[in-house]
Order: C-alpha cells, then structure tokens, then sequence
C-alpha cells in the first residue's frame, strides 16, 4: 500500500496504450480487489524460500498473484507524469534483470516485517517505485499513476497490508 495516499500497487491485464505497450500498473482505492496482491519471490538463483526473513537489502521479485506477471520497469516514460515507467511483465518462467528491486527499510527495522515503512529500489534504473495523486481519466479511471523516480521523497514509501503472512520460525 502505497503509505501517503493509501492506494493499493494494482494491476490487471490491460497493456499501457504508450511506452512499453506491457501490462498496466497503477493505485487503486478498494481494499477487497484480487488485483492488488502479490506475491514476494526471491532473486533467482538464490538459497532464499518461502516463510525466510527479508533483510534490508534483499534484492526481491514481486509478482502479481492473477496475471503471474512481474513488477517491472525500464527507460520508457510514464503515461501521465513522463517518470520511469513501471508495468507487469513476463511470466513463470520469464523473468529479467527489469524484475529485480531493491528492499530497503525505513527506520530501525532489520527484517521486513506488516506495517513497516519500506522504500523499492529498481535495481536496473536505480528507480524508487513511486505513487502520487495524479489520477488516470480513461482506460483506468480514478485510478492513480504508479511509477519510477530517481530520487527518494516522501511520496515512494509503502507498507505491506494485507496478505497472508507466514510465521518466522526460528532455525534449532
């Protein structure tokens, strides 16, 4: 969830009519929408499993739970403010360099934990995923625009809300 405008990072298969032409990305308003889930893989090739702690760092796939697609971003501009573009991408077993992002915690956490105030940095483009209040008319409407910026602000914080969590189990 995006934490100033408290949009959820949404897609759904519906290309960008610019740029890329790959899936959309955006915000959106609703709690209770399939849409807006997904699923947190680690970097490929890697000893990381599912239900391990991830430490400020890491370097993640996010991968959206209906499509399988994965959050991606590149050089084009984005459709309303011109940033970095950030679409859905791939599949299973498609999966790049674009997909890679960066976690990294705000504040004293170590572990990315619920209700943590975290920062993704896109490895390839150095890109902070981005929301703000600038709003699509057409295709996705009253929907925000979800992008790529080059520098942190206040606006490229976002939470993990809800979800399914799995339990930290400690190693005997």
């Amino acid at each position: 969830m995006h934490e100033k405008t408290k949009f959820r990072l949404h897609s759904h298969d519906v290309p960008y009519g610019s740029g890329s032409g790959q899936q959309s990305v955006t915000g959106f308003p609703n709690v209770d929408d399939s849409n807006s889930y997904w699923i947190v893989r680690p970097e490929p090739d890697t000893s990381a499993k599912q239900g391990d702690t991830i430490p400020s760092g890491t370097i993640i796939r996010l991968q959206h739970m209906r499509t399988r697609k994965w959050l991606h971003s590149h050089l084009h501009a984005s459709p309303i403010s011109g940033n970095l573009e950030v679409s859905c991408f791939g599949g299973e077993s498609e999966s790049d360099t674009g997909d890679y992002w960066r976690l990294i915690i705000e504040g004293s956490g170590k572990t990315w934990k619920q209700d943590q105030k975290i920062r993704l940095q896109h490895v390839d483009t150095g890109g902070y995923l981005h929301s703000h209040d600038k709003k699509y008319a057409r295709i996705a409407g009253g929907q925000q625009e979800v992008c790529g910026v080059r520098e942190k602000r206040a606006d490229n914080v976002w939470l993990a809300a809800e979800g399914v969590y799995l339990p930290i189990t400690e190693s005997k």
